[in-house]
């Protein structure tokens, strides 16, 4: 668990909960519907390159919920690839608390538990629409990479080796 409170104006803590909780599928649901409003053409999360079943659980991935007095906020998954490649899905931040280094404290961690699940590298795709999280992880020590799958709706593929 990360309690980001001494760090930020609003205290946030980062926990893993399952993903078919009522917290996190609330979550994911204004995750989608956030994607929906900004996307020209609206947003299919069966175009999205869906999880597989058990994806963002223990041992092979992780699911986190990010909350703001008690209430969850934001989210992001970790699912681990062969190579030792983990990959970062589903991170969304909502609008009460961006800018107040949330999410970056969502990606370090996410970070942390690559690592932990023994990946040596990161990525993740984003939407064109999507400029504050394309500058979010170029500022992390994201480098743009050739794409790595078919999700309909990404634009840009990143990839951090992890230290």
């Amino acid at each position: 668990m990360i309690d980001a409170s001494d760090q930020q104006t609003q205290p946030f803590t980062i926990d893993a909960e399952p993903i078919d909780s009522p917290d996190s599928q609330q979550v994911l649901a204004r995750y989608v519907a956030e994607l929906g409003e900004r996307f020209p053409a609206g947003f299919d999360t069966g175009r999205a390159a869906p999880p597989a079943p058990g994806d963002f659980t223990p041992p092979t991935g992780v699911f986190l919920v990010v909350r703001l007095d008690g209430r969850a906020v934001g989210c992001g998954a970790l699912r681990t690839e062969a190579g030792e490649v983990g990959e970062i899905r589903r991170m969304w931040i909502s609008g009460e608390l961006r800018g107040r280094g949330a999410g970056r404290a969502l990606l370090a961690e996410l970070e942390r538990r690559a690592r932990a699940l023994g990946c040596r590298r990161v990525r993740l795709d984003t939407a064109a629409e999507l400029h504050e999280a394309r500058k979010l992880y170029e500022s992390s020590g994201y480098v743009e990479i050739p794409a790595y799958n078919d999700n309909s709706y990404a634009r840009h593929w990143f990839e951090k080796t992890l230290e």
